[in-house]
């Protein structure tokens, strides 16, 4: 069982079949409504919130700034405790290092912790193509994997399923896989986890090698970190013999002290609690204690791209909590697919451009997924200005198509903007015709805008008629004010038309 990204249209398509589904939007509303109602509860009670977000920042943003001594101290240290450290430029590097350990050892399966970047890399599909099957132990990856679905959130991947929909996967699927759903599986939550620990437990007890990500590595240290709410995650990295982790070089702290401040943030602003019911820290290896061979493979895979971009770098202190996306307005109405990443919302659609670069439609299309609302800042823990990062790639997509021998129909009415701004004589004749079409739609508007103005109504053409579907636009002033300043001399005469509120 396995789905990819790969191949996925444009956010507008894809957003336009996603906001189709009723089902899903309902899911969605309820979902993300619960998260952000208990984000806002336990937030309020921390009197020095902004102070913390403050402190994260600039313990994730001094990572960045020496990423590469603080790399080099992370290989240093887990060296020294007993782990191998592996470096991986891309995707298909890390996938080959992953299956040779697990080869090597002679596994067949491998157990995961909840990871974002084996997602990114596509481990599974990679490990599946060598024949080793990789079981998802969280629960909502369960649910993804079972159901050979793709994850639609970053904390909560199964977001865009209901309760009903997770029995009937549960019923149909556990059994050609392990452990079988019980006949009566009812579709009450506890009943639900029930029938996902009988199931994993198996596959725990029997696995060699597991898979994780980490939080967070502490280069000072040599630790890795991991925080979860369900436990699964502490059964993949004691009981198996080999470990592996794909850690991201993004995730370094340079000191165990700079580890305070997120750890006090992530948990408020992903599931709404005060703290993880589990925080798993390990340091290579341990004699007779947990796996007795640790791996770290170092992944870049279009980070340093994104850390030599000056604005869009502080996406990299992303802690992966998911805050920005459960305030999006955006993502709320169209779930995770729309974008088409592991990476989706407002933190998606800024990630992916910036580690992929631009020049894809698809890729080209997410800067654009954002009503620039702000929100999104205002929640994110480590305060990444992804408003200022989306307008940035904006401006990005568009040069990148400066070049193009058949312009865009935005770029051909800014050219005919330009030639007509840069001479009094064509601006003179533009604001003519605009009087006489303002004249016009006021006599023959089919609506109106607060104040009795006439609107344009819908205007036809590819680009004016999307536009004008889901916006008034005012109609031209009967008058322009260069007009109007030379019949008033300069508003000392003027003469306003008292029922439209123009100049006569």
């Amino acid at each position: 069982m396995s789905a990819t990204f790969v191949g996925m249209p444009a956010f507008p398509s894809a957003a336009r079949t996603a906001l189709a589904d009723t089902q899903l939007r309902h899911n969605l509303a309820h979902a993300t409504g619960t998260i952000r109602d208990k984000r806002a509860r336990v937030v309020a009670e921390v009197e020095e919130w902004e102070d913390l977000r403050l402190a994260g920042a600039a313990v994730k943003q001094s990572a960045l700034v020496d990423l590469d001594r603080h790399l080099v101290r992370l290989e240093e240290t887990l060296t020294a405790n007993g782990a191998t450290v592996h470096w991986a430029r891309d995707a298909a590097e890390a996938n080959a290092i992953v299956a040779r350990i697990a080869r090597d050892h002679g596994a067949d399966e491998v157990v995961k912790v909840k990871s974002m970047a084996t997602q990114e890399i596509g481990l599974n599909e990679a490990l599946a193509e060598e024949g080793i099957l990789a079981w998802e132990t969280d629960l909502a990856e369960l649910i993804v994997q079972l159901g050979d679905d793709l994850p639609s959130h970053i904390l909560v991947p199964a977001i865009h399923r209901n309760r009903a929909e997770i029995r009937e996967i549960f019923l149909r699927e556990m059994a050609g896989v392990g452990r079988p759903a019980p006949a009566d599986l009812t579709d009450e939550p506890a009943v639900l986890a029930g029938a996902a620990r009988e199931h994993l437990r198996e596959k725990f007890l029997r696995a060699k090698v597991a898979v994780s990500g980490a939080n967070f590595a502490v280069a000072e240290t040599g630790t890795l970190v991991v925080v979860e709410s369900e436990g699964n995650g502490r059964m993949c990295l004691t009981l198996p013999e080999v470990l592996v982790s794909v850690v991201g070089i993004e995730k370094v702290v340079p000191t165990w002290e700079g580890l305070d401040p997120l750890l006090r943030l992530l948990p408020r602003s992903s599931t709404g609690e005060r703290m993880n019911p589990y925080t798993s820290t390990w340091s290579g290896v341990t004699p007779g204690d947990g796996p007795q061979e640790v791996h770290v493979v170092l992944l870049d895979n279009g980070r340093t791209r994104a850390l030599a971009d000056d604005v869009g770098r502080q996406a990299l202190r992303c802690i992966r909590c998911s805050a920005c996306l459960n305030v999006c307005p955006v993502y709320e109405r169209v779930g995770g697919h729309a974008y088409g990443s592991v990476y989706p919302g407002p933190i998606g659609a800024i990630l992916n451009p910036l580690m992929k670069g631009t020049g894809d439609p698809q890729t080209d299309s997410l800067p654009y997924a954002s009503s620039l609302c702000g929100a999104c800042f205002e929640v994110c823990p480590v305060r990444i200005d992804i408003p200022e990062v989306l307008v940035h790639l904006r401006a990005e997509v568009v040069d990148g198509h400066r070049g193009d021998r058949v312009p865009k129909a935005e770029a051909a009415a800014m050219a005919g903007a330009a030639w007509t701004l840069s001479d009094a004589r064509r601006l003179g004749w533009a604001e003519k015709a605009s009087g006489l079409a303002g004249r016009a739609l006021t006599r023959f508007g089919r609506t109106r805008l607060p104040g009795g103005r006439a609107a344009a109504g819908r205007i036809p053409g590819p680009g004016a008629a999307a536009w004008t579907g889901a916006r008034d636009l005012p109609a031209p002033p009967r008058e322009s004010f260069r007009a109007w300043w030379r019949r008033t001399d300069g508003g000392r005469t003027d003469h306003t038309d008292t029922e439209t509120g123009e100049g006569s």
